[in-house]
């Protein structure tokens, strides 16, 4: 694999996004519902691949455990909704199937994945499915919210501009 600067540069750009608009999380049962963090999934997702969007998706949850303002419970749902997503649009090369990729990697795998590190890690008591609901809400609004952005980018032909650069350099 080829180390792309362009694309961690992005990545870390993704990142310092969505820690910073940590604040804006949303309390659903046990967990904190982050929807910034499904845009920044998505966006890597699509224009930064599997490798970069799940980089990007676990700086993000170490930094944000780092500063309190997240749970164990990011690193599952956030990395597997980031490479569901990406794996999905590298496979079809359709939006639809990207968005879709990330709420069921997010909301649904992930979800189940939260279980063992409550349980076992956090040493909470959970169902096996008592996370799925709240990450499904979240990761939903967040996904919307990527899915305007990045029609937006679509239609004024910045997306492939932006995909353009990103392919540009490889080292």
């Amino acid at each position: 694999m080829k180390i792309n600067t362009k694309k961690i540069v992005a990545g870390g750009m993704l990142t310092a996004l969505a820690v910073s608009l940590s604040g804006f999380a949303i309390p659903i049962g046990a967990s904190k519902c982050f929807p910034i963090q499904h845009l920044c999934n998505v966006i890597a997702g699509v224009f930064l691949g599997p490798v970069y969007g799940v980089g990007m998706a676990f700086a993000t949850s170490l930094i944000r455990n780092l500063l309190g303002t997240g749970s164990l419970l990011a690193f599952p749902g956030s990395m597997v909704g980031a490479y569901l997503c990406a794996v999905v649009y590298q496979h079809t090369g359709k939006l639809s199937a990207a968005y879709a990729g990330e709420v069921f990697g997010t909301g649904i795998l992930g979800g189940i994945l939260c279980y063992p590190v409550a349980s076992w890690i956090m040493g909470k008591e959970a169902a096996l499915f008592a996370y799925v609901l709240p990450f499904l809400v979240s990761t939903a609004g967040g996904t919307l919210m990527a899915a305007i952005l990045i029609g937006a980018l679509a239609r004024s032909g910045a997306m492939r501009y932006v995909s353009g650069l990103l392919e540009g350099e490889s080292r």
